[in-house]
């Protein structure tokens, strides 16, 4: 049955030929130029801002502090103490992981020097983003050892998403590792792999689900049975050993289905921030809703002949939909976003559309915006993510229902010859072809004389 439903699924709504170019997913590219101009350019570059972030912004903190929230949640969980005893009325960050989340984090609480456990967990957190930019540099076919690598590195460095997830010594470093390597074994055909990494980010982060629909449409089962087997198996085994774990059904999933008014980017945040009408709310989440579906339904037709271009916008365009549509967006989930910028060196992307690059401008720089009263900067700080994240999800839309419709037109007719007098040899191959057919063109063959013949008249006739 499964590979009856298989073979159905694979000549269904599917684009033979692929978009992107052939060398994609084979041996690294080599640009050798390039790569001695740029590379002692970029490394120093890439490794000094890395080293900066780490040993100076993220080792000092500030007030926001997502590491201590967890270390003392987990050190509770291992003493047997109730773990979620926090007031949730309260704006202070809460411990808000499952039960099989905390069995899983647990390790991070064997220590008992809080700031050593920060710091050690703050490299982790970087050499995981910098691991995952070298899998995504190998994955789009390049070499380690070229510029890309580097590059990305040091623009990443830059990024709000990065230095935010290091500063407030956040576990998404290693959430954004989990995706990569995702990816990486779902097109390496490293099923059970696959699933068993997924399911291990949908444990510490729920919003990761919706990349089930990879394996589901094609019919990989494997994957789907790792990735929702693995958190239920968790959460089963946390249950005996943890004081109270009904707090969680309790206390914190009435608190998660609540929209917070502050340090929310979701749309359902600002529509609770600005006070928006329903209306206006309503429509603004259809709208957006439709795009992502759109988008997943007409990028399907190329999860056979293009898998690396289908998996890396399909992932990117349905993580932007759930931090834009669930209750709760935080602007540094967009280090999630980071890979769809790789698929800039195909032949075919949605980051070769202006509209993505603006978008990434709005969620991935930590631009401040300066002003006399605070309540203007706040709110235009506020407002980068969930418009950043908006306009790629319709530039991603607007992209793939370009695609569909050439595709569907055929190729585009060849441009018409340009009418101006050229040199003979330089003339196009059907004006050549044009001259050959037209009788007043026509040459008479040249007479070739034979050898023997080939001697003067002159000499004949002095013999004759």
């Amino acid at each position: 049955m499964f590979v009856l439903s298989r073979d159905r699924l694979s000549t269904t709504w599917v684009a033979f030929s692929p978009l992107t170019s052939e060398r994609v997913n084979t041996p690294s590219h080599r640009e050798p130029h390039l790569d001695r101009l740029l590379r002692p350019i970029l490394w120093p570059l890439a490794v000094l801002s890395m080293l900066h972030l780490v040993c100076f912004p993220a080792a000092a903190g500030t007030e926001t502090d997502d590491f201590t929230t967890v270390y003392r949640a987990v050190s509770r969980f291992l003493d047997g103490t109730v773990v979620y005893n926090e007031v949730y009325s309260h704006v202070d960050p809460h411990y808000l992981y499952n039960p099989g989340a905390t069995l899983l984090l647990s390790p991070l609480g064997i220590s008992s020097d809080l700031s050593t456990s920060r710091m050690v967990f703050i490299v982790a957190n970087a050499l995981a983003i910098i691991s995952a930019l070298g899998l995504l540099t190998r994955l789009f076919g390049h070499s380690l050892r070229g510029w890309l690598f580097p590059a990305a590195v040091l623009a990443a460095s830059a990024t709000e998403a990065v230095r935010s997830t290091l500063i407030f010594s956040n576990i998404n470093g290693l959430l954004f590792l989990a995706l990569v390597a995702f990816m990486a074994l779902l097109l390496r055909n490293r099923l059970w792999w696959a699933g068993i990494v997924l399911g291990l980010a949908i444990v510490v982060k729920p919003f990761f689900a919706p990349l089930l629909l990879l394996p589901l449409v094609k019919a990989q089962w494997p994957t789907i049975i790792a990735a929702t087997g693995l958190p239920v198996a968790l959460n089963l085994a946390a249950w005996p050993l943890m004081n109270q774990p009904e707090r969680y059904f309790t206390e914190v999933t009435p608190y998660l289905s609540q929209v917070r008014d502050y340090a929310n980017a979701s749309l359902s945040g600002q529509a609770v921030y600005f006070a928006m009408p329903g209306g206006l709310h309503a429509a603004a989440f259809l709208l957006i809703a439709a795009c992502v579906v759109i988008s997943v339904v007409v990028l399907l037709r190329w999860r056979y002949s293009d898998p690396l271009l289908w998996v890396v916008t399909t992932s990117t365009v349905l993580l932007a939909g759930v931090f834009l549509l669930s209750s709760l967006g935080q602007k540094y989930y967009s280090l999630l976003l980071i890979p769809l910028f790789f698929t800039a060196t195909q032949a075919r992307s949605v980051a070769h559309h202006w509209l993505t690059w603006v978008a990434a401008y709005l969620f991935l720089t930590p631009q401040p915006f300066v002003s006399d009263g605070w309540h203007r900067e706040y709110v235009l700080t506020t407002l980068t993510a969930p418009l950043g994240w908006a306009l790629l999800i319709f530039a991603v839309t607007g992209t793939v229902v370009g695609w569909w419709r050439y595709a569907e037109r055929g190729t585009p007719p060849a441009p018409r010859p340009r009418r101006h007098r050229a040199h003979p040899e330089a003339r196009p191959e059907h004006v050549e072809h044009a001259g050959r057919h037209n009788p007043r063109n026509k040459r008479r063959p040249r007479r070739v004389v034979p050898r023997e013949q080939s001697s003067p008249t002159p000499q004949r006739r002095l013999h004759s």
